[in-house]
């Protein structure tokens, strides 16, 4: 179906941006990335690739791998971004190795922090995947 398509290559777009973002902040701007960051990363990056073979080989499958990844990532990031904004959260960041998970290296408009971009990303990715249909 031709909407699937679309819905495959929105997917891969927001992936591909989000992706982008992440090395642009460690790379460009050298922020180094906590261990939550990680975890998010380790949740987004395949979701690129999974998505650009859906949109290649036409599989509607990707759909199925996308909203699972993007539904972990949807928790990793809350709680990321609940641990940088709710104070009583944050104190239990010590364990975080190397950088602190309470490190916010933008806060736009006193809210937007790399998590909440994530989270932002996952789950745009998270609805879109809902309308795939199957075969």
């Amino acid at each position: 179906m031709k909407n699937n398509r679309l819905f495959t290559q929105l997917i891969f777009i927001v992936s591909l941006f989000a992706t982008l973002g992440s090395l642009y902040f460690s790379e460009i701007r050298l922020y180094e990335p906590c261990e939550m960051c990680w975890y998010q990363r380790i949740l987004m990056y395949p979701i690129v690739i999974l998505s650009l073979i859906g949109v290649i080989k036409e599989d509607n499958n990707v759909r199925l791998y996308a909203r699972v990844m993007s539904g972990i990532g949807i928790l990793v990031s809350t709680y990321h971004y609940g641990l940088q904004k709710i104070p009583a959260l944050g104190e239990s960041a010590n364990a975080c190795m190397g950088v602190s998970c309470t490190v916010q290296y933008i806060n736009w408009g006193g809210f937007i922090t790399i998590p909440l971009l994530a989270l932002t990303a996952f789950f745009i990715i998270f609805i879109l995947s809902f309308f795939i249909k199957k075969d």
